[in-house]
């Protein structure tokens, strides 16, 4: 099998970025784009804490453990009042 080139010949290679020797135009483009990346992560970044901070929504899609956790909160409450009130008398 030959060389594609002779030894010592320099093989064109696609810069990759941040490599020097990118047109102004390339770095350019890859600002861009990074800017758009950024733009649509801030964005599903902004939506999703606003899910996460809407309490009526969270109260409406855990209500059945909000429930469960205020009732066994109520039993140790209250059987922390009881143990109190009788170590008193």
């Amino acid at each position: 099998m030959a060389d594609p080139a002779p030894t010592g010949t320099p093989q064109p290679r696609a810069p990759r970025p941040g490599a020097p020797g990118r047109t102004s135009h390339e770095i350019r483009a890859d600002i861009d784009l990074q800017q758009a990346e950024l733009a649509a992560s801030v964005q599903v970044l902004r939506t999703r804490v606003t899910e996460l901070t809407d309490w009526r929504r969270q109260l409406d899609e855990h209500r059945e453990q909000l429930i469960a956790g205020a009732a066994v909160a109520g039993f140790v409450i209250g059987g922390i009042i009881a143990l109190r009130r009788r170590r008193n008398r």
